[in-house]
């Protein structure tokens, strides 16, 4: 399998994850043009995309739905209520020729040779999932958007070759920055974001003998920084010690990453 970010960040998200024949988006909360862009660093084309899978409704996550699926005939996957959402938003144009397949929370499902399963989050979204993606006996887990973790999250995740995982903010960051109060504390609390400190704890129970890469995801423009998040995130998950480390990095806001294969 492959994996790479086009975009992460809270102004924008969308990852690739594909196999020799198959090609999936997760998310599109950033312009087709860019989204193409990154396909085109990762030899893919819009049109090999076989699905957007859709982790929940918010604009950072969809905004470039409607003009993708448009476009090249793509079909979205999401849970019902998700799907209903997004077909409300007005922003997106016209979805009416679009096709919505509706995916239920711990029943996995193919889409050509990827096994993909969804699995609930908590965040203030009408539905909100994660995803895992497996092939050729390789496993990605994927999470962003939650305001903590649990038993079954843990569950879903273990036993990843390779983790993307957000790490939204430095809590110290947050609390002194500009934000409104209760934007503050919709962040920090159980439907909000993780911060530097809980990534870092969040994979320090994911770490297993085959995980060999972790990539940092979701980091907030104004509350945090790749070098703190980095450095916490490490001291966190694994006492600072780097050489046991798996190859581990923050994914770029604006730009798409390089392509892991696994």
């Amino acid at each position: 399998m492959e994996f790479g970010t086009i975009a992460s960040g809270s102004s924008g998200n969308c990852l690739y994850v594909g196999s020799g024949s198959t090609h999936l988006l997760v998310d599109a909360g950033v312009s087709c043009k860019k989204v193409l862009a990154g396909l085109s660093a990762f030899g893919v084309d819009g049109s090999d995309i076989q699905a957007i899978l859709v982790t929940h409704e918010h604009s950072d996550h969809i905004s470039g739905i409607g003009v993708l699926s448009r476009k090249y005939h793509i079909p979205v996957y999401t849970t019902h209520q998700t799907a209903v959402a997004i077909q409300r938003s007005r922003s997106l144009g016209d979805l009416s020729r679009s096709e919505f397949f509706a995916i239920e929370p711990g029943r996995p499902f193919e889409i050509g040779d990827i096994c993909i399963d969804a699995f609930s989050i908590p965040h203030d979204a009408v539905d909100p999932v994660s995803y895992t993606f497996e092939h050729g006996g390789c496993k990605i887990g994927t999470v962003t958007d939650l305001g903590y973790y649990n038993d079954e999250i843990i569950h879903n995740l273990e036993n990843s070759d390779l983790l993307y995982v957000e790490a939204n903010h430095d809590i110290r960051m947050l609390q002194a920055g500009p934000y409104p109060y209760p934007l503050k504390q919709r962040i920090l609390g159980n439907y909000g974001h993780l911060c530097n400190e809980m990534s870092g704890r969040l994979i320090a129970l994911l770490h297993n003998d085959r995980l060999k890469h972790v990539i940092l995801g979701h980091l907030s423009k104004e509350n945090n920084y790749p070098d703190l998040a980095l450095e916490t995130v490490i001291l966190e998950a694994y006492g600072g010690r780097a050489s046991t480390n798996p190859d581990i990095f923050v994914a770029p806001r604006d730009t798409a990453s390089a392509l892991v294969t696994l």
